[in-house]
């Protein structure tokens, strides 16, 4: 992929395990083997070792994908536990590059307004106070890394439109199923979605209207 492409591509090897010394371990064996990103759930394993993971990463040139296994214990009900938004300013003082936060749109979608809310709180440096996105307080991060939203899902090419819109630029969009699904195979599959963000992409920076116009513009394309 990458000889016909002339990107650089990666896989997520997960460094997850069950002490710090073994995902060290493996994080050094990704690292020899040349992949560029690995990946942890970052609350079964802990912050602590989150955070011991993160500084390798940093130190050798590795990208850290956080997956959030689990987090549905601790914010899905909402009389106990912790809303996502707090463990998501958690991971950010871990550290990590990137992290599952919804989709507002598929099979693990989000309140838009709430979701949007956390996102901001992930990657910009300075985020005012507003209740109806649920922040509850100005936060200025100063100078602390920002962390991208991953979009992940049960997504597809047709979700492309909304997710262009809701997410924007600074933001990964992860396709499995909706990859993998394309009828006419994995290769296709990767085509048709890259073709959608493009051509979703052109269309928003031509000011159209994605909500409006989103399907005809994946028809065309």
């Amino acid at each position: 992929a990458q000889a016909e492409t002339g990107e650089i591509k990666g896989h997520y090897l997960n460094a997850t395990a069950g002490t710090c010394e073994e995902m060290i371990k493996r994080a050094v064996f990704a690292r020899e083997l040349g992949v560029p990103i690995v990946m942890h759930d970052y609350l079964t394993g802990g912050f602590t070792a989150n955070t011991s993971l993160a500084h390798y990463c940093r130190d050798n040139g590795l990208l850290l994908h956080i997956h959030r296994a689990m987090h549905a214990v601790i914010d899905r009900q909402k009389n106990h536990g912790m809303h996502f938004r707090v463990l998501a300013k958690a991971l950010r003082m871990s550290g990590g590059d990137h992290i599952h936060s919804g989709t507002v749109v598929g099979k693990l979608e989000g309140e838009r307004e709430m979701t949007l809310g956390f996102v901001d709180l992930l990657r910009d440096d300075f985020i005012e106070k507003d209740r109806s996105r649920g922040i509850f307080f100005t936060q200025d991060w100063v100078s602390m890394p920002g962390v991208l939203p991953v979009a992940s899902g049960g997504i597809h090419v047709w979700h492309m439109p909304a997710l262009t819109e809701i997410f924007g630029d600074d933001s990964v969009l992860q396709f499995g199923g909706g990859t993998l699904g394309h009828p006419w195979g994995n290769a296709p599959g990767g085509v048709a979605n890259r073709v959608a963000l493009e051509a979703c992409v052109q269309a928003r920076n031509e000011g159209r209207d994605l909500a409006r116009e989103g399907n005809d513009i994946i028809r065309k394309a």
